[in-house]
């Protein structure tokens, strides 16, 4: 059955078409895993995450990007594996999915500079994409960015005009290679309009509520304190909030706030009139994007290596407003 479906030349055509009636009438189709085995190929796509990076698998940003991944895969009839392994055991994991052909390719998240992970991979010829950029590299590759320098100089340009003079930076972990973008294009507006660069009005962790919520904290019981925020995820952001209104503070008012914003499914900044200002690029269509350039790269390996960098959306909320008088 499966030679006359796949149109095999020592399959008639007369016989074929009995072999396609006979199947329409049956409902089959064929599978597409048993499909992808015939032909070499195992149509399942690896993710590999480290104990370093495992928090990622409980962050809704990690989740919205395999949602957008998912609705690719599942359109080209791939599944795919996500494997948690141990620091240590990262490289094995990789040449494990080669050896034993399990994957058509992996998708790398959170690059770091000079990402070890990438010569890896082109050494051992298994096709990948990365979701984001590692700085340094010693190999070419595929990826998709989001110009992180460029939003955050932005963001951080926004609350200068708005009359701040006194900006915090609560980032991600500036050992990722967005982080470190993110930092440069905040230190760059900072210089660009003659103003001091506070170092304890900066800090770097995971991008959770709690790291945004003790960063705000600390800074706001400063004397002086930052008038305005510049925050790398809407969770973080959150966090911001909270550590503001508990000090009687206005958000858009008495202190403002812009961050990035990911366009999490679950957690919308609104529609009307956005909860924050924020700089906006979604990470779900990342997610839907990187495993379509990545099935491409699997079906044509000869192709042209593709390189992305999306801008991102200024969006204007309640979050942000003029420096109060004599602040």
């Amino acid at each position: 059955m499966s030679r006359a479906l796949n149109g095999y030349p020592e399959v008639s055509e007369a016989t074929r078409q009995r072999v396609v009636k006979a199947a329409e009438a049956h409902s089959y189709s064929p599978n597409a895993r048993a499909q992808g085995l015939a032909m070499g190929r195992s149509r399942c796509i690896g993710h590999v995450i480290s104990v370093r990076d495992s928090g990622e698998m409980v962050n809704p940003i990690f989740g919205d990007f395999m949602a957008g991944a998912g609705e690719t895969y599942a359109a080209h009839g791939y599944e795919m594996m996500l494997t948690r392994v141990d620091e240590q055991d990262e490289d094995e994991a990789y040449r494990s999915l080669k050896a034993r052909g399990a994957v058509d390719g992996v998708i790398i998240h959170a690059p770091r500079q000079r990402d070890a992970r990438l010569p890896l991979l082109d050494q051992l010829g298994l096709p990948f994409v990365v979701h984001g950029r590692a700085s340094g590299s010693t190999v070419d590759y595929s990826w998709l960015d989001v110009n992180n320098r460029r939003a955050f100089e932005m963001a951080t340009q926004h609350l200068i005009d708005l009359g701040h003079k006194r900006l915090a930076l609560i980032n991600g972990d500036e050992a990722l290679d967005f982080a470190m973008r993110r930092r440069m294009g905040f230190e760059a507006a900072i210089a660009n309009n003659g103003l001091t660069l506070d170092p304890a009005c900066m800090s770097s962790n995971d991008m959770t509520e709690g790291h945004g919520y003790a960063s705000a904290s600390a800074m706001l019981e400063r004397n002086p304190a930052p008038t305005a925020f510049v925050v790398s995820s809407i969770i973080s952001a959150l966090g911001v909030r909270r550590a503001a209104e508990e000090r009687g503070l206005r958000v858009g008012a008495d202190t403002s706030i812009v961050t990035f914003d990911d366009c999490l499914s679950y957690l919308r900044i609104g529609v009307d009139t956005p909860v924050f200002t924020a700089v906006q690029s979604s990470v779900r269509e990342a997610g839907a994007a990187l495993a379509q350039m990545l099935i491409d790269r699997i079906q044509n390996p000869d192709m042209p290596l593709a390189q992305r960098l999306w801008e991102t959306e200024f969006v204007v909320g309640s979050s942000s407003g003029p420096l109060k008088d004599g602040t």
